[in-house]
């Protein structure tokens, strides 16, 4: 498995012939200074776990250059087919739920947060509404033969039911948000790692990015104490595999 951030929450997940976007904000992220098609190159599948401007990104485009599915929360993916994407492209689900993507599957977990797509975001062509409705936040739970569990934690705060999560699915890589303000912070953030996971590989997201968030991933990395050497800390852009 070959593991790209691209700054935020943003990450290019490859593996035999599949390659992930994760929340796909690209162009509009001011730590990327790449060009979103290059990064979309060879794209099968397109997975958010919310309507965020800062998660949808790019997702609209890079479906549509590819030909890739998107795989989300229910309104999420109907939304993006009211803005353009073909309905046969979509591979919806919800919380509890687990879906084929042909190769991996990918299960819908709780998150703590919120999700809307604003009239501000380009694919949003109707400037007279404040907000489009996208379903309920989720996490995503990837797992592929042969490859590592992989669980993208989407943007949350930590909460008693991980231990539920990690029991279900026992996910070896971890992306976590720390971030603070809009998520987890640094403390609460090495919480949720240390207190109900196992995870092999830690990737530290939303953070950096903004400045009202966190700049770095320091602070957690303290937190972490002992575990510090299960993080992960990649240059933007940086490939690497695990």
């Amino acid at each position: 498995m070959k593991i790209t951030w691209f700054g935020h929450s943003a990450f290019r997940i490859a593996f035999g012939d599949t390659v992930i976007l994760i929340d796909p904000f690209l162009s509009g992220n001011p730590k990327f200074d790449g060009d979103a098609m290059e990064a979309a190159a060879g794209c099968t599948h397109v997975l958010l776990t919310h309507g965020h401007d800062d998660h949808v990104g790019d997702a609209l485009e890079i479906l549509n250059a590819t030909g890739a599915q998107l795989v989300g929360a229910f309104e999420v993916c109907m939304s993006l087919v009211a803005l353009g994407v073909g309905e046969d492209k979509i591979n919806p689900g919800n919380h509890g739920g687990t879906v084929d993507c042909g190769g991996f599957s990918t299960s819908f977990v709780n998150a703590l947060h919120s999700s809307s797509l604003s009239a501000g975001h380009p694919a949003v062509k109707d400037g007279g509404i404040a907000f489009l409705y996208m379903g309920n936040p989720l996490g995503l739970i990837v797992k592929a033969p042969g490859e590592p569990v992989l669980y993208h934690m989407g943007d949350t705060d930590i909460f008693g039911d991980m231990a539920l999560i990690n029991e279900i699915h026992r996910p070896e890589i971890g992306i976590v948000p720390i971030g603070d303000r809009f998520t987890m912070g640094a403390k609460t953030a090495a919480m949720a790692c240390q207190r109900f996971f196992d995870f092999r590989t830690v990737l530290p997201c939303h953070y950096g990015t903004f400045p009202i968030i966190d700049q770095s991933a320091d602070a957690f990395l303290s937190e972490m104490g002992d575990d510090a050497g299960k993080v992960t800390v990649t240059a933007i852009g940086e490939a690497f595999d695990l």
